[in-house]
C-alpha cells in the first residue's frame, strides 16, 4: 500500500515537473520579448530597456539642450531605473502562474521521510546596488575619467 502511494506521488511529481518545464519554456519565450519604455523631463528623454533591464534605446526631444548635462544624466539614470523596475514587474507577472503551480506540487520532504526541503536550501542573492554612492560597491574607474569601465575584454584588445 505504501509502495503504491509512493508510485502515485512520484507520477504526480513527474507530471507536475513536465507541466512546469513546458510552462517555463513558454514564459522564457514571452519574457524574451518584454521591453519597458519610460519618458522623463516632460518627454524630452525616452528610454527603452529589454527583459534584463538593459538599456536598448534612447531618444531625446529637440529641446533636450534646454537641460543641463547633469539634469540629462540624472534623468536618464532615473528613467532607466524606472523602466528596469517595470520590466522586472512584468517578468514577475509572467512567472506568477508557474510559481502558484509549483506551490501545489508535493515537496520531496513530504514524499520521503527525512528528505531535505530542497527549496529551503537555495540561497537568495542580495539585491544589486542601485547607486554609485554605495560604499560597498566595487569600483573599476579608469584614471582621470570618472567612468566605471568594468573589465576589458581580452578578445577586443587582441583583435586590434
Amino acid at each position: 500500500m505504501a509502495n503504491e502511494r509512493m508510485r502515485a506521488d512520484a507520477a504526480q511529481v513527474l507530471e507536475g515537473l513536465d507541466e512546469q518545464l513546458r510552462g517555463i519554456a513558454e514564459v522564457q519565450r514571452q519574457r524574451a520579448d518584454l521591453t519597458a519604455t519610460i519618458t522623463a523631463c516632460e518627454k524630452r528623454i525616452k528610454v527603452t530597456v529589454n527583459a534584463d533591464g538593459l538599456l536598448i534605446h534612447t531618444e531625446f526631444a529637440e529641446d533636450i539642450l534646454d537641460l543641463t548635462p547633469d539634469e540629462i544624466a540624472e534623468n536618464i539614470t532615473a528613467a532607466v531605473q524606472a523602466a528596469s523596475a517595470e520590466v522586472m514587474r512584468l517578468g514577475r507577472e509572467l512567472m506568477r502562474p508557474l510559481m502558484e503551480r509549483r506551490t501545489r506540487l508535493p515537496k520531496l520532504s513530504e514524499m520521503i521521510e527525512g528528505a531535505p526541503d530542497l527549496g529551503e536550501m537555495i540561497p537568495v542573492a542580495p539585491p544589486p546596488k542601485a547607486s554609485l554612492d554605495d560604499p560597498e560597491r566595487p569600483r573599476n574607474d579608469s584614471p582621470g575619467t570618472g567612468f566605471d569601465t568594468g573589465a576589458r575584454s581580452m578578445i577586443a584588445d587582441q583583435d586590434w
